[in-house]
């Protein structure tokens, strides 16, 4: 869990016990969240979003302000466990 400062809030970030994430990872994770601060004002309590980064790939977020502001890393879906649906099949994305 890491606690920081956004717009003069406190929020919190916890990742989601199952995931088996590097400490590497986490910061990168913590710094798009910095970087993605002007869009989280537009997020009400239990709202999801997905933040996609080059790296990791497709990071699942969870919004819940009460009673703290957290920021709940669901899970992260690398970029080669991605699929798309074409009229034909499902294929990789």
């Amino acid at each position: 869990m890491y606690r920081f400062t956004m717009d003069g809030n406190h929020w919190i970030i916890r990742f989601s016990p199952h995931l088996d994430i590097e400490e590497e990872d986490k910061e990168i994770v913590i710094q798009l969240v910095l970087e993605f601060e002007t869009k989280v004002k537009g997020f009400s309590h239990g709202e999801s979003f997905l933040l996609f980064d080059d790296k990791l790939g497709a990071i699942i977020f969870r919004i819940e302000k009460i009673p703290s502001s957290i920021f709940t890393v669901s899970t992260i879906v690398p970029k080669d466990k991605w699929y798309k649906k074409t009229l034909l099949a499902i294929e990789p994305y």
